[in-house]
């Protein structure tokens, strides 16, 4: 059965998620964001976690990216076509870490340990 949603969730495998895929990337591209800038650190404590490890300068410029899209979005403007053309919104920098995070988890909880972080309300 999991290969079943393996091979319908691959846009290689499958024209919806083919057309899915091109359509986020376009909305992307527009604002100069990629798919990993709208992981919420808030949300959840492995993603809070990641971010914390990755080296400041990626997190400097996933800041960056962040406030451009937010400003342009506040103007109601998109980024110029010369630019929307040299984006990269699936090149990603945080699924390596995160797993990493929660490979780390999932062992210390297997483990009896004690975990590294206990959730708070923001």
């Amino acid at each position: 059965m999991s290969s079943f949603i393996q091979s319908f969730i691959d846009p290689k495998k499958n024209f919806l998620a083919r057309m899915h895929m091109k359509a986020i990337s376009t909305r992307l591209r527009r604002y100069g964001l990629r798919y990993d800038d709208l992981y919420d650190q808030y949300y959840e404590m492995d993603i809070k976690e990641a971010m914390n490890r990755l080296p400041r300068e990626v997190v400097d410029a996933r800041n960056q990216r962040l406030k451009r899209a937010m400003d342009l979005s506040m103007k109601h403007e998109y980024l110029p076509k010369d630019l929307q053309a040299v984006q990269t919104p699936f090149r990603g920098y945080l699924q390596e870490m995160l797993a990493l995070v929660q490979r780390e988890r999932k062992e210390r909880e297997a483990l009896g340990a004690l975990p590294l972080y206990q959730r708070t309300l923001p």
